[in-house]
């Protein structure tokens, strides 16, 4: 293999591995999520499949992260600092050459570029004598050592095996159609986890997809679209507190009722804003925080509340590097204050529905329990199973918990919590 030195020119594909690059440094150094971190670290980028690529990318390392560790301290004296370039672009490297199926010359030439000097040297270096050793990633990725410690004290082996499972390739793309009965469900293809629903294979082209352009679905995770599912139809008033991105809000718009969506954040409204316009579906849209809120009291009220997100890192492995112990314990916290808020803007015999996409017990069993202790006017509404797509079950007390490994012979589901309760 031949070291390229920095006066040759830059391959092809060379910007792609460096936006790469500063997506994984504003995760893993700033602790910035990756789908926030993308504008700017792609910034320059002319072609979308360019854009992608860098995504693609780092999205990949993030998911092999402890073992592509493990390959380059194999391979090296001593052990790298965690946050050294030649640690991040060896990274790189090897998802490449070794998940995505790069040629390693390729693979290599990509990233040298992006060392000088001596850091160079060493990445050439790791890298050649790993290929020549024909070193593999196991089929199963390795999670970080916190998160696989704190998951298996919650939920057992069973769903740390599955989480590794699940955390393998990107999941399948789901959609939920605006009209249970649409011509989209047979359009689109795919299959039916549940009414109104449609799942696609992953690395689908959202907006080339039959019935985008006239608003017959948006993408919505199956789990995602549980606590509208278990509102259930209705003529009355709904708020969806925390709305954005607005997947509820359309669910519960489409379902008959007359919402108002709450988010604190102007420019995801604008999101949730031109959602509404793509399906032609309406609701009323306040700028506002979902802990100073107030109006008259609602028929039903749903909390999607900020959490860890830790369920959604199928598809956004950057949280399993974020989402720590402190926060974790903050944002349960912080959805105590929220229930409390939302269960003042509920009617006498109304319905209020909190979840979580966390795999996190304090941010959803603890805290629905913790809410009925010091809320006598509430009481659980246990969901039944005829109420959830096959393969989703209630739990002993009606919750429902979506753990790795649900749906796993269909592509799985994210993670999540949902319970219900009713005002008396």
């Amino acid at each position: 293999m031949t070291e390229h030195t920095s006066s040759d020119p830059q391959p092809a594909g060379v910007a792609a591995r460096a936006a790469a690059l500063r997506l994984l440094e504003a995760v893993l150094r700033r602790g910035l999520p990756l789908e926030s971190a993308l504008d700017n670290a792609t910034r320059g980028l002319d072609r979308a499949d360019d854009r992608a690529l860098a995504h693609a990318l780092a999205a990949e390392v993030l998911r092999r992260l402890t073992d592509l560790d493990a390959l380059i301290d194999s391979a090296t004296a001593k052990p790298l600092p965690t946050d050294a370039k030649a640690r991040f672009v060896l990274r790189i490297a090897l998802a490449q050459a070794l998940q995505l199926g790069t040629p390693p010359h390729a693979a290599i030439s990509t990233v040298l570029p992006l060392v000088d000097g001596g850091p160079r040297r060493l990445v050439h270096g790791v890298f050649g004598a790993l290929m020549r050793k024909g070193v593999r990633l196991p089929d199963q990725p390795t999670l970080p050592d916190g998160v696989a410690l704190r998951w298996h004290g919650a939920w057992g082996d069973a769903m740390l095996a599955a989480a590794e499972s699940a955390i393998a390739a990107p999941p399948p793309l789901d959609l939920t159609l605006r009209d249970a009965g649409s011509i989209w469900v047979d359009t689109l293809g795919g299959e039916s986890l549940a009414p109104g629903h449609v799942r696609l294979p992953a690395g689908a082209r959202v907006t080339e997809l039959p019935g985008f352009a006239e608003g017959g679905w948006w993408v919505q995770d199956i789990s995602a679209s549980l606590p509208a599912r278990l509102i259930g139809q209705g003529k009355g008033r709904a708020l969806d507190l925390c709305a954005a991105p607005g997947g509820k809000t359309m669910q519960l718009a489409a379902a008959g009722w007359t919402v108002t969506a709450v988010d604190m954040a102007e420019p995801r409204l604008k999101r949730v804003r031109d959602n509404l316009k793509r399906t032609k579906l309406e609701a009323t849209l306040v700028t506002g925080d979902a802990l100073t809120f107030a109006d008259d009291p609602y028929d039903a009220v749903l909390l999607d509340a900020p959490c860890s997100a830790t369920g959604i890192f199928r598809r956004h492995p950057d949280v399993l590097y974020r989402a720590r112990p402190r926060a974790i314990a903050g944002l349960a916290e912080q959805q105590r204050a929220m229930l409390a808020r939302a269960a003042s803007l509920v009617k006498p015999s109304g319905v209020l529905v909190y979840s979580v996409c966390s795999l996190e017990p304090e941010e959803g069993e603890r805290n629905a329990a913790a809410f009925l202790e010091s809320h006598g006017g509430f009481v659980a509404d246990p969901v039944s199973a005829d109420e959830l797509p096959a393969g989703i079950a209630p739990d002993g007390v009606g919750q429902v918990r979506v753990l790795p490994g649900v749906l796993a012979d269909k592509g799985g589901a994210d993670g999540f919590f949902v319970a219900r309760f009713r005002r008396k």
